[in-house]
């Protein structure tokens, strides 16, 4: 995992994204899909940053005490993978029985999720599907 300070070239923001490796980035980026939060530009580049160096051995870094959040948040949660979008419209509806589900879905279907009312949230960092685990 890689962490990228990003600044929007139309508004001049500055944000953090995270990405699993350099060309991880550069996909989306060619995709369109790195966006500014603030003004959902995808004029958008690689600040220059500092690189952040955790102590060696250190369980105490935010990044580790996030991640440690996560996980605990994600242990009563079903992965549902790509197929996210449809099985969250289909707990809102009441097609299926209520239950906690995590995946993927694009910036846009995000959206049109939230403009129907279905409650979704993004997780502050990427999730490893079950079947690539070690």
């Amino acid at each position: 995992m890689i962490l990228f300070d990003l600044h929007c070239l139309d508004g001049g923001e500055r944000f953090e994204a995270w990405f699993r490796s350099g060309a991880d980035y550069d996909e989306q980026k060619a995709g369109g899909l790195v966006q500014c939060p603030y003004c959902q530009s995808s004029n958008v580049a690689k600040a220059p940053m500092a690189p952040r160096v955790p102590r060696k051995g250190s369980s105490d870094h935010p990044m580790m005490r996030l991640a440690a959040a996560q996980a605990e948040a994600l242990k009563g949660s079903r992965y549902v993978g790509d197929k996210f979008v449809e099985t969250a419209r289909a707990i809102h509806s009441g097609e299926i029985d209520k239950e906690h589900v995590h995946g993927s879905a694009t910036l846009a279907q995000a959206k049109t999720l939230i403009d129907e009312g279905v409650p979704v949230s993004p997780l502050p960092l990427p999730v490893v599907p079950p079947s690539q685990v070690n």
